[in-house]
């Protein structure tokens, strides 16, 4: 199985003022840390990959209890990035993928390049 893409979402690039709150907030009772830890948890609990051989995609996330979506390169109607200035700065944004109907498949939130995942979208959809 060969990958395309396959990343976590990211933590400082996504929120950069959120992380430097955390750290500033280590010293008070060590709740920046706790707060890190759950962000990081929850971070590498997702993730979105993109296969060459398989022509799909899958987007994973949960700890404990796993949530698995898998949707066919061929399939894919409409793939949407929205990025917000600071997103575009840093290279980072969400990804909402559909299939048919007007709710997404596939929402990946603070994922490292989304255009690069859109375009390998589109590559790939018709056998590359």
């Amino acid at each position: 199985m060969s990958e395309l893409y396959s990343e976590h979402p990211v933590m400082f690039k996504n929120n950069p003022l959120g992380f430097i709150l955390c750290l500033i907030l280590i010293p008070v009772g060590g709740l920046g840390l706790l707060i890190l830890l759950t962000w990081h948890l929850r971070n590498k609990a997702s993730k979105l990959t993109v296969n060459d051989n398989d022509n799909e995609i899958l987007f994973e996330k949960g700890l404990l209890s796993k949530e698995r979506s898998e949707v066919n390169l061929a399939s894919v109607r409409t793939t949407k990035v929205k990025q917000s200035f600071f997103n575009r700065i840093f290279g980072v944004g969400s990804i909402e993928i559909f299939t048919a109907g007007d709710s997404p498949e596939i929402v990946a939130i603070g994922m490292p390049d989304p255009n690069k995942i859109r375009e390998l979208i589109k590559a790939n959809q018709n056998g590359g």
